[in-house]
Formats: structure tokens, sequence, C-alpha cells
């Protein structure tokens, strides 16, 4: 049975308490795995340059973002509470200064001084606060990272809508601009100022991306005419079964810092996965100062969230540290009897071993409780005579006992050691389960009958996934030919073992509708019966990787890696195996001056076939995928703004496609949906913006254009549309306006289309979703130092329009205006 809900306390208690007691509970159930965690090389750099001048030119402005931008372009670490710096300004910053000049300056008149830390990084602390420790002869208690390395640049506190650096892409901790391939990131200020509490929220507002509803519990992400496979959690891969999924899809954003999403093939790190993209969700780290935050919203369709996040040290000099988030949400939806309750849980310590060693250790939970879930789509298309179905946007084709029940369970750990000599050693271990209790029914198939009656199919299915994978790399210079250079070399290994147990009762399709029309969800659930189908499938994987960015010149670097893998799958039925696979990886990158820089790069992916058979019923062979990429990138206001202009090609090899002209007159009795092996090519462009346009103003923009064709030149993944637009951006006001912050965007996309089988009319027909936009806008108002109340208001003009358009010959609405009211409070 899994937990219907996540009980929450919200109690006022020291956070050692708190934390120290959430980990006690989790420690009696699970066994943690220690792993590797690297301090930021760029600590050691600043050891060494704190008395070097640099020249800055940072523009006056909100105290947060002149820091933000001093941070990047010095190359220090620096930690606050986000409170520390509400309602202040700087003037800015010009000319050459060393790293505490630079500082003095831009916090003249805040009554804040910048302490320097054992370790090398920097935090803030009022004035009174370092006089009374000073006059008591006590030193400033040492603070350890607030960004960790190997993951790149963390994101919240910064107030900014693009990464200072990323390592998703090769694991080279890297500037958006020195990273030869399109990455977005949106950061935890864009996911905060609006309201982006799901994974779906999140990729809407990612440029480049489709998101499709299969149904209510189910949703597919498409770029570059590719389903979207991969994830990764702090960087380490895991494949989805999409058909049966168990929780991906519906991750909560409360525990994630913020979600890269890296396009294109991505083997070298990912070894087998699809061609499209992989998405890389970053959980939230430890802070070195006290910090919580209790937020409750209300909203449209009786939503109801609560979140309480509690972060810290847990020792007297703060090498130990943990954060607990703690999540739950009740709501309805604009479709009839449709509901979801979602509980999550979230913890992690870190420990300072040494002032090089860090241990990491946490666990995470969600669970999601839905009722009346749909099931194939919201409505079918088609009915029994051929004609065209039309329904609101609340029909709900499913029973009110329909459920799809997805639990996720993660336990992680993480050990870096910083030696002496500038490398960077890290393992990391996870251990996850993704379990599913889905007894399904709906309304799906061709109907209604003439008479307005429809039957109801029914399914149920239940299952886990228990996945293991362990990554071990070093990471570090090296000098040659009087350069110096960086160098990745490493390990991993997965294993995911599937087990599931399907039930049908063939006999309950009889259960007629008396009217579709009128349906409310009202039948009885069937008794299911034993079982009718059982899943044991075992996959594993295992590769090594080097990758190497060598400096040839001031302006030129070439990174050049590999990654040599094995995938092997196993069930009953079948097997499947790849061994000892190239995967080759080459980029360039060459600066054209201090903002702009020309790139190319080629990656490959490849994808055994688990499912689609020949004629001959033999699997096909490989999905193969490349992606061959040149643009321009730019980097302004010390890094405070990115930009990036692109040119790709998606070559795939062996994509699955119907032998129709078999299926038509199947000639063996067991094979009568074969499959046969085309090539396809995706050719587009893409150009995107993030950042700081002015102090107070952030932007996040993208446009996509891209068309995949066969080798026949025939259209394929025409869901996805051609075109797409996605702009959001904020501001915060200065002045007597400055407790106030008002954003607003959108997306827009050009039509998308499928060619259905109306097989009662016994023709095809095209099914479209023509052009359409849909505009969100926010508001934030800061009610006093420690409260803010914060407006969402989604789809504000309305629009119609299906996120399905095909899929199971059905249909699915996205959501009508919608609004969200949440208040949040820092203590």
């Amino acid at each position: 049975m899994f937990t219907n809900s996540l009980p929450i306390s919200v109690k006022s208690k020291a956070i050692s308490v708190a934390v120290a007691s959430l980990f006690s509970m989790t420690a009696l159930t699970s066994t943690f795995i220690y792993s590797v965690a690297p301090m930021n090389a760029a600590a050691a750099e600043t050891k060494q340059a704190d008395n070097a001048k640099k020249q800055y030119d940072i523009p006056a402005g909100t105290l947060e973002s002149a820091l933000t931008s001093f941070g990047r372009h010095a190359g220090i670490l620096l930690s606050y509470p986000t409170s520390t710096t509400n309602n202040l300004n700087s003037q800015g910053l010009k000319g050459d200064y060393t790293v505490q000049e630079g500082l003095a300056v831009l916090l003249q008149g805040t009554a804040l001084q910048a302490v320097k830390q054992l370790d090398g990084s920097y935090s803030l602390k009022p004035l009174d606060n370092i006089e009374h420790a000073s006059n008591k002869g006590a030193s400033v208690l040492p603070e350890l990272k607030v960004v960790s390395n190997q993951l790149g640049a963390i994101t919240e506190d910064t107030g900014s809508y693009t990464p200072g650096t990323i390592a998703t892409a090769t694991r080279l901790v890297l500037k958006p601009i020195e990273t030869p391939q399109s990455i977005t990131v949106v950061t935890r200020a864009h996911i905060d100022d609006f309201n982006l509490n799901s994974i779906d929220d999140v990729m809407r507002h990612t440029p480049g991306i489709t998101v499709s509803h299969y149904d209510t519990e189910r949703t597919n992400y498409w770029a570059r005419g590719f389903a979207v496979e991969n994830f990764q959690y702090d960087g380490i891969p895991s494949l989805r079964n999409a058909a049966y999924s168990a929780g991906q899809t519906l991750s909560d954003m409360a525990i994630y810092d913020r979600v890269e999403v890296l396009k294109g093939a991505t083997g070298l790190l990912t070894g087998a996965g699809s061609i499209g993209a992989t998405i890389n969700l970053v959980r939230k780290k430890p802070t070195a100062e006290f910090r919580g935050e209790f937020t409750v919203g209300a909203g449209s369709w009786d939503n109801y969230r609560t979140q309480l996040d509690v972060s810290g040290p847990l020792t007297e000099s703060g090498n130990v540290r943990g954060r607990t988030v703690m999540t739950y949400q009740d709501r309805q939806s604009f479709m009839d009897h449709y509901e979801r309750k979602t509980g999550v849980f979230y913890g992690i310590l870190e420990f300072d071993l040494s002032p090089n060693t860090l241990l990491t250790v946490g666990a995470d939970y969600q669970n999601n409780d839905p009722r009346g879930s749909g099931w194939s789509g919201s409505f079918p298309l088609f009915n029994r005579t051929g004609g065209s179905n039309s329904f609101p946007r609340s029909y709900n084709n499913g029973a009110k006992w329909s459920r799809w029940e997805q639990e996720t369970r993660t336990v992680f750990s993480t050990l870096e050691h910083r030696f002496d000599n500038g490398w960077v050693g890290k393992l990391q271990f996870n251990h996850q389960t993704n379990a599913y209790d889905a007894p399904l029914g709906s309304i799906q198939g061709d109907f209604p009958y003439p008479d307005g009656t429809a039957a109801i199919w029914a399914n149920k299915y239940t299952g886990q996934t228990k996945s293991n994978s362990l990554d071990a790399y070093a990471s570090g210079p090296f000098d040659l030919f009087g350069r110096t250079h960086e160098l990745v070399v490493g390990a991993s290994a997965s294993r995911s073992h599937w087990t599931g147990k399907d039930y049908w009762n063939p006999a309950y399709i009889n259960n007629l509708v008396p009217d579709i029309y009128a349906w409310n969800g009202n039948i009885t659930e069937p008794n299911w019966g034993p079982v009718s189908s059982r899943k044991d499938e075992v996959v594993k994987q295992t590769g090594a990787y080097v990758t190497g960015r060598f400096n040839v010149s001031d302006a030129l670097s070439l990174l050049v890696g590999t990654r040599v893998a094995s995938y092997h799958l196993a069930n009953p039925d079948e097997e499947s195996r790849e061994s000892g696979r190239v995967v080759p990886y080459l980029g360039a990158v060459y600066k054209l001056n201090q903002n702009y820089a020309l790139y190319a790069s080629y990656t490959d992916i490849f994808m055994p076939q688990t499912y689609y058979r020949s004629r001959d019923n033999k699997l096909l062979e490989p999905n193969e995928g490349q992606n061959y990429e040149a643009g321009l990138k730019g980097e302004f206001f010390n890094g405070a703004l990115n930009t990036s202009l692109a040119y790709f090609e998606v070559h795939q090899d062996n994509r699955p496609e119907s032998d129709r002209a078999y299926n038509s007159n199947p000639t063996n009795p067991a094979i009568t949906d074969a499959y046969t092996s085309l090539k396809a090519k995706t050719k587009g462009y893409e150009a995107e913006i993030s950042g700081q346009l002015a102090p107070g103003w952030q932007l996040q923009a993208g446009f996509t254009h891209k068309v995949i064709r066969d080798d026949n030149g025939n259209k394929v993944s025409t869901w996805e549309p051609e075109n797409q637009f996605t702009l959001f951006s904020s501001y915060k006001f200065a002045g007597n306006l400055d407790k106030l912050t008002i954003g607003g965007g959108g997306r827009w996309q050009s039509k998308g289309w499928q060619i259905l089988t109306n097989r009662r009319a016994a023709r095809t027909e095209e099914f479209s979703q023509s052009a359409y936009g849909v505009v969100d806008i926010m508001a934030r108002y800061q009610l006093s130092k420690q409260l803010s109340a914060n407006l969402n208001i989604n789809n504000v003009f309305d629009k119609k329009y299906y996120t399905n358009i095909g899929f199971y010959n059905s249909g699915y609405y996205g959501e009508p205006r919608n609004a969200m009211l949440t208040f949040k409070y820092a203590f």
C-alpha cells in the first residue's frame, strides 16, 4: 500500500533538531552509500588571486544583481540568505579592484560586510554582528561551499534566469559560452517567479520542448523530433518507461535547484538513450547559514499547497549542514471528477570530513495519489459510425474509481575530494524505486454507438522498477606543450529491475455507459480476477568515458571525448545486447572577443530496440542518432546575460515505421503488427537568450524552427510544431516601488498534426492543432521583510487548445485560465 499523504508538522524548533530528527527516521529504513562531492575549484583559485586586480563595469542597481555579477566575474563563492539583500541597492563598480576592494565598494551604505571564510569563500554579515564577535575575541564560523562545483553553479538566491556554470554536457564545469552544445537551464528564480511546481510546468517554459499529455498521469516531452526519455538526477542517468510511467514526469519542483535540458544526442554521459534531449534535475543543497521558508497557496479548482523548507548548519563549527523540504498538495482539476494528492519529502546532509573532502547523503520521496484518472486521452476522436466526436474541456473519459498511483523513493550519496594539485575525485551512488498501482477504466476506442452508448475498457497494472547507479570519475588540469588543459576520466554502471503484474477482465467491456455525453464516471470497478500477464525485465549498462578540453590557444579550445558502452536487456521473452559500443564526442569553441564565441560539435547516442519487430519476428537494429551543431554564443555583463544562435541537424538510423504492406495482409497470425526501419533527419535552428537585461530585469526567451523528414522526403513527427517561440520575463522595481515585482510571458507554436486511421469510415484523416499562443502573468509584493505574496495567472486569455493531438486516436485539452495566490514566510 502506498501512503496517501505526507504528514507535515510545522513547529518552532531549532534547525538542528528539525533536520536531525528527520534524518534519524530516514536512517532507520535506509542504508546510505557514501559517495564523493568536490569543493569548487574556483575557491582554490581565489586563494591565489585575492590580491590580483580585475577590471569591472557593473552598473548601479539592486545589491543582489550587483553581487551576482561581481561573483561571476571575480570567480568567487559568495553565500548569504535572500533576506539579507532585500530592498538594498548598490552604486555599482567600475574600474580595477581586488576581490576585497570590489566587495567593499559594492556594499557601501548597506551596513553589510563581506567576510572571507577559511575555505576561501565569502559570506555577508551585518556590521554589528562582526563587531560584536570581534569584541568577544571570537572568530566568524567557517562556512563551506554553497556551490557544488562538479554539478555547476547553484542558482538559488542569485535571482538570475541564467546559470553561472554547467556540467551536464561533459562533466567539465564550464560557462554556457564555453559549452559547444545547446543547453537550456530553468533556474530557481524562474521557477519561483512563475510558480512552476511540476516538471510539466518547467518544460512548458523551456524553449524548443513540446509537451504532450497522453492522459491525466502520463506526459511526454519532445525535442528535435524525438521523445525525451533520458532523465538525470544530479547528473546520474535514468531511463524512463513511458508506457508504464512511474513518476519522472510527475516530479515536484520543491526539492530542485534548477532543471537543465541538454538538447541533441547525449551518449557521452548517458550511454544508451533517446536522441532528442536529456533532462537533468539538480537537487537543492544545504546552506551555510540558517534559513527557512513556509509557503501556503490556494488556486483555481480547489488547488491547495503547503511547503516547508528549512536549511542550515547542525554543528557550531558549521562542518555539518542539513536541509529538509516537505510539500503537500491537494488539487482538483478543470476535468470532471478528477483530483490528485501529492506528498513530497526531501532530506540531505553534508559533512566536511576534512577541508578538502565533502560527504553528502540524502533521500527523497514522492507519492502521487489521483482519483478519476483518465486513460488514453480524455475523449475518443471518432465514433462508431466514423464521425467525429466533440466534447467540452471538462470531459473526463475515466471512471471515478480509476487511478494511477505512483511513488518514487530515492537514496543517494556522494563523496568528493579536492587534491592539492587541483584535481577532484568524485564517487556517487543513486538507488531509486519507482512503483505504480493502476486500476484503470475509461471510455476509449470508437465510441459512442449510434444510440449514444459506449463501452468501458478496464485494466489493472501494478509493479515497480528498482534501479542502482554508480558513477566515479576524476577531473583536473594538466600541462602539455606549455599550456594548461583539463581532463575527465570516469566509469559508470547501472542496473534496473522491472517487475509487474497486469490484470484484465474481458467480460467487463460489455458494461455499457448508457449516455456517453452524460457520463459522470459512475460505474462499478471490476473484479480483476487472476493475473493476465507478468513483467520481469532487467537492464544493465556499463561504460567508461574520457573527455579532454585542450586549450590550443587563448582563443581556441577543442573538446574531445569518447565512451565505451555496453547494454544488456533480458526478460523471459527476449534478449537485447550491445557490447563495446564506442560513442564519440567532438567539440570546438573559438572566442572571437570578450563577448562572442563560435562553436561546433558532433555528438552520438544509441538505443537497442526492445519492442519493435520485423515481419520475421526479429527485433529491429538499435536506434542510432548523431547530432551536428554549429553556432554563435554570447556572454554579457560579466556572465549575467547569455545568448546563443545555433544550426543543428539530427540524423537517425533504424527509426521504427509500421510495415503497412504486411500489416494489411499478414501471413503469420502471430505477427500482425510488424515494423520496418527507416532513416530520418531533422534540420533546424534556434536562438535563445537568458539572464539580466538591466538591473532588476530578468528574461528567458527562445525561438526554434525544425523540420523532420524520413529518407523518402516525407515529414515525420508532425505532432511537433515546426516553429516555437517562448518568452518569460520579470522586473523588480527600485525606489518607492522596490517591494513590487511583476512579470509575464507566453509560448506560441505553429500548427501540429497527425494522420490518423478512422477505422469505421475506412479512411485516414488529418487531426491537427492550429497555431496558438498562451499568455501567463505574475506579480509579487514584499509585504514585510519576511512575508511576500505571489499571484500567478496562467492562460490569461483562456485559449482553448489540445496538448494531445492524436495519440491513441484521442484528444486532450490544455488547461483553461487559472490562478494561484501564494504566501511565503521566510524565517
